[in-house]
C-alpha cells in the first residue's frame, strides 16, 4: 500500500516542535550535568573526603536512570542510536495494528447509541441551532449558502431532464385530477360570495364600453348585411333602435342586482354544480375539455418552457442579496431560529429527530468508520507518523527522562548511604 504524503505542519504543530526540541535539551543538560559530576567525583577521588562517595553514587545513579528511561522513550518512535535492537522502534513497527486497535477503540466508545444520545442531550442542538440562526448575519449567510447551493444543483442537473421531469409531473397532475369536482368548488364558493355577479357587472360594463367605441365597425357591418334595395337611412333608424335597445339592456343588467337575469344566473350555476358532482355525463365532458386544453400547442410551448423560466427566477432571485426572495428567506430562517429558541416541545422532537438520525448512521455505519479510521492510518508513513506523534505527546515523555534521572540520583544515594551504614 503507498504511504501518504506528508502534510505540511501546521502553526501549532511548529510550536509543538520548538517545545518537544527545548525540553530533549533540558534532558540532555541533566544527563550531561550528572555525567560532569560523575567524572569530577571519579578525579578527585577518595582523597578529597567521604562525601565524594555519596556524590558520585547519586551521579552515577542519576546518569543511569537518565539513560535507561532516554531508551525507553525513544524505543517507542525509533530505534535507539539506530541500532536494530529488539522491541524498539514500537510505533513505526506496530503502526497497522494500532490503527487497527484505534478504530475498534472508537467504534466500541464513541460509535454507540447510548453514547452519542448522551452527548446530543448534553449540548441542546435544538436550542443552539435556534439562537444561532436568529443572528441576521447567520441567517445571511445560511441563505447565501442556499443561492450557492441552488446554483450548484441547477448547474448539474441537465435541462432536458429536469424539464421532462417537470412536464410529466405537471401535466401527470392535471390529468389524474378530475376536473368536475374542482370546478364545482369554485364555482360554489364564487356563489355563496356573489363574486359571479361582480363578475358578471363587470363584464357587462365593458361590453357596453366596446360596444360603444366600435359603434361605425357595427353599422358598417349592418350596411353590408343589408339588402342593396333598403334605403340608407331606414338601416340608419334600425341600427340606432337595436344599438340603443341593447346598450339600455346591458345596462339595466348591470346596475340592478335583482335582476331577473341575475336570478337565472344564480339557478343556471347551482344546476351545473349540481350536475358537475351527480352527472357522470357533465363531467366526462369537462373532462375532454381539459384534455383538449392540455394537447394544445400553446399549452404544450407553455408547459415545454416551464423549467427554464422557474430556473431563470429563482437563480436571479437567490443570487441577488436584496430581493425579495432572500429578503423573505432570511427573515424566515430567523423567524424559524426564534420558534426553536422559544418553543421546548419544538426542541424536544428536534432533538429526538437527531438522536434518531444519528443512532441510524453509527449502528448501520459504525464498521465502516472503524474501517475508515483504520485504513487512514495504514496509508501512513510509518516514520513520520511516529514523528507525528512524537511531537504531540514527545514533550510530555521528556518528563520521564528528567524525573528518571533526579529519582535514579536519589536511588542511587539512598542505596550507597545505606551500604554504608551497613558496612
Amino acid at each position: 500500500m503507498q504511504a501518504t504524503a506528508a502534510a505540511p505542519l501546521t502553526a501549532d504543530e511548529e510550536v509543538r516542535r520548538a517545545g518537544l526540541a527545548r525540553m530533549k535539551l533540558i534532558a540532555l543538560g541533566l544527563f550531561l550535568a550528572a555525567a560532569a559530576v560523575f567524572l569530577a567525583c571519579v578525579l578527585l577521588g577518595g582523597d578529597a573526603g567521604p562525601w565524594v562517595g555519596y556524590v558520585r553514587a547519586t551521579a552515577e545513579a542519576s546518569m543511569v536512570g537518565a539513560l535507561a528511561d532516554w531508551f525507553a522513550v525513544t524505543a517507542l518512535f525509533r530505534h535507539p542510536l539506530g541500532i536494530p535492537i529488539p522491541h524498539t522502534a514500537i510505533i513505526p513497527r506496530r503502526k497497522d495494528q494500532i490503527g487497527d486497535a484505534l478504530g475498534v477503540f472508537v467504534q466500541r466508545n464513541f460509535l454507540t447509541r447510548t453514547v452519542l444520545a448522551e452527548k446530543l442531550r448534553s449540548l441542546g442542538v435544538a436550542r443552539r441551532t435556534g439562537e444561532w440562526l436568529i443572528e441576521p448575519e447567520h441567517a445571511r449567510r445560511l441563505g447565501d449558502n442556499l443561492g450557492a447551493a441552488l446554483t450548484g444543483v441547477s448547474q448539474v442537473l441537465r435541462d432536458d431532464d429536469v424539464q421532462a421531469f417537470v412536464d410529466h409531473l405537471v401535466s401527470s397532475r392535471i390529468r389524474s385530477t378530475p376536473a368536475a369536482p374542482l370546478l364545482a368548488k369554485v364555482l360554489e364558493i364564487a356563489v355563496e360570495g356573489g363574486h359571479h355577479q361582480e363578475v358578471l357587472s363587470t363584464v357587462l360594463r365593458g361590453l357596453r364600453r366596446f360596444l360603444d367605441e366600435n359603434r361605425s365597425v357595427l353599422r358598417a357591418k349592418l350596411g353590408e348585411e343589408s339588402p342593396e334595395w333598403v334605403p340608407e337611412w331606414i338601416d340608419d333608424r334600425v341600427f340606432a333602435k337595436a344599438f340603443s335597445a341593447l346598450q339600455k339592456f346591458l345596462g339595466e343588467v348591470a346596475d340592478a342586482p335583482d335582476h331577473e337575469l341575475r336570478r337565472a344566473l344564480d339557478l343556471r350555476l347551482q344546476e351545473y354544480i349540481v350536475a358537475l358532482r351527480t352527472d357522470p355525463a357533465t363531467a366526462e365532458r369537462l373532462e375532454v375539455v381539459k384534455h383538449d386544453i392540455l394537447e394544445h400547442p400553446s399549452v404544450k410551448e407553455w408547459l415545454g418552457s416551464l423549467w427554464g423560466g422557474i430556473k431563470k427566477s429563482l437563480l436571479e432571485l437567490a443570487n441577488d442579496p436584496s430581493s425579495e426572495l432572500r429578503t423573505r428567506l432570511q427573515s424566515s430562517i430567523i423567524h424559524f431560529g426564534q420558534t426553536l429558541r422559544d418553543d421546548p416541545e419544538l426542541q424536544a422532537k428536534l432533538d429526538h429527530w437527531i438522536e434518531g438520525a444519528a443512532a441510524y448512521v453509527v449502528e448501520q455505519y459504525s464498521d465502516d468508520i472503524a474501517d475508515l479510521v483504520s485504513g487512514t492510518v495504514a496509508k501512513w508513513d510509518a516514520v513520520e507518523t511516529s514523528n507525528r506523534i512524537e511531537l504531540q505527546v514527545g514533550r510530555d515523555l521528556q518528563f520521564i527522562r528528567i524525573n528518571g534521572t533526579i529519582v535514579g540520583g536519589l536511588a542511587g544515594l539512598v542505596i550507597y548511604s545505606v551500604a554504608q551504614l551497613i558496612g
